[in-house]
């Protein structure tokens, strides 16, 4: 049985690894919408907690006695390894689906789901939509891939049939959708150890383009974007961007150092408003018209746009600014694809700080080894250079590539294995007026929050 029927039959759903960033928010959809929901994870997070006070009943650790017998549906992470003994029971006796599986079914459950893709920016402008929408009255629920302050959360259930969820590729996991809007932001070369060229990513948001019910919002100045849309049918195509031939177009845009920017917005040749934004970088300048345009199609009127942009200061490990001690600016940044850092450091160059550290944590070794010159050459952006050992994750190095071979290509860099080699070397290097951002989409954070909690430690 599909788990779109099973949702219509079942009322006791059991989530093991309920505490992750990516399950919380919808263990806690179901619980709203009156739903049983019991739930397993080896950590003992804020989101686990969160999900219990909730409603939810937690199990601490993973053992087949977490699921009762009452248990009618379960949904797992794939992050769970295999032998793992709860999920290896739970395949054994009930209905058991991934968690894209459930997310795929919940963008059908509502009438207006906004499924926001691309290569880069999916967090920041899904959170944007959210923002605005909830400035805007309409109630959404939403999945994020980052926490946002508006709701100190990864998620939320709404009364609407608003439905806001970030929309990843890696895995072809969007591929399990049905959204209403879809909102492409950009297409690039990532996760080739899953798609292997550029040709096949395309294939697959022309698939997720095609799985779209009415409309598609999308980037007009990407050339791969452009170029995966040609010839489709059967939808609203609504394009935006800086060339003047979109239907949304940022004209007049200024970017000044510092955390905000405007630009002028137009519908068609017309004057609409002026956008400003609480978030530093160009990019964030299309994010924002996108997240404009999905709100606006969503019935959210001009001036709640606005005023959701403007009061939106960022998701989670995107720009995070952490704060400033002994005169040296600390921040941390997920981005962990040549193209994100590049926005990212081109960015923090802007601000005016007197040397821009960049202290870079190499995600898998097939990226690394795949985008090796790439990587070399964003990280030659910031005035400073540290990289961390290569976090494996899923994949085995039997390619042999190290984060030596990177530090080599990156000229006056430091290459240090461990965080606390790191936080020792930048806290013992970096001066007032300086800022230092860790980068990466592994725990590099951590080190951003070593560093924090030393100088804090000081001053005490």
């Amino acid at each position: 049985m599909d788990i779109d029927t099973l949702l219509k039959q079942v009322k006791n759903v059991h989530f093991i690894g309920i505490g992750g960033a990516g399950m919380c928010p919808l263990a806690e959809i179901l619980v709203s919408l009156g739903y049983n929901v019991s739930g397993s994870d080896n950590n003992d997070t804020e989101t686990f907690r969160r999900i219990e006070r909730e409603g939810a009943k937690v199990f601490l650790g993973q053992v087949k006695e977490n699921i009762s017998s009452d248990t009618e549906l379960v949904i797992y992470t794939n992050a769970i390894l295999a032998g793992n003994e709860e999920l290896e029971y739970a395949k054994a006796n009930f209905p058991c689906f991934e968690r894209a599986e459930l997310l795929g079914a919940m963008s059908r459950i509502f009438t207006n789901c906004i499924g926001v893709c691309g290569t880069h920016g999916k967090t920041t402008t899904t959170s944007m939509i959210t923002q605005v929408l909830l400035e805007a009255g309409l109630d959404p629920s939403a999945v994020i891939g980052g926490k946002l302050p508006a709701i100190d959360a990864y998620g939320r259930y709404g009364k609407s049939q608003n439905f806001v969820c970030e929309s990843c590729e890696f895995n072809n996991t969007f591929l399990k959708m049905n959204p209403d809007i879809a909102v492409i932001l950009n297409i690039d070369e990532d996760h080739l150890d899953f798609f292997g060229n550029l040709e096949n990513i395309k294939k697959s948001f022309r698939a997720f383009a095609d799985k779209t019910t009415k409309t598609i919002i999308y980037n007009g100045d990407d050339e791969n974007t452009v170029d995966t849309l040609r010839g489709i049918n059967g939808k609203k195509l609504i394009s935006v961007g800086r060339n003047p031939k979109n239907e949304w177009v940022a004209e007049n845009v200024v970017v000044p150092g510092g955390f905000h920017s405007h630009y002028d917005v137009y519908h068609n040749g017309e004057f609409i408003t002026t956008v400003e934004l609480s978030v530093p970088g160009e990019h964030n300048i299309l994010n924002s018209l996108c997240a404009f345009a999905a709100a606006y199609e969503s019935g959210a009127d001009v001036k709640s746009i606005c005023a959701g942009l403007k009061a939106f200061k960022g998701a989670s490990r995107r720009f995070e600014l952490l704060g400033k001690y002994n005169g040296i600016t600390f921040a941390d940044d997920y981005a962990h694809h040549p193209a994100e850092i590049k926005v990212t450091l081109e960015a923090a160059k802007k601000m005016g700080f007197n040397n821009v550290w960049a202290v870079h944590q190499p995600f898998t070794f097939s990226r690394t080894s795949l985008l090796l010159d790439d990587f070399a050459k964003v990280l030659q952006i910031a005035d400073k250079c540290v990289i961390s050992a290569i976090m494996g994750s899923r994949e085995v190095n039997t390619i042999g590539i190290h984060a030596s071979d990177l530090a080599v290509k990156v000229p006056n860099s430091v290459q240090l294995d461990t965080f606390e080699e790191i936080c020792d070397y930048v806290l013992a290097n970096a001066k007032d007026g300086d800022l230092v951002i860790t980068l990466g989409c592994g725990d590099i954070y951590k080190v951003a929050r070593m560093m924090v909690n030393k100088l804090k430690q000081q001053t005490k």
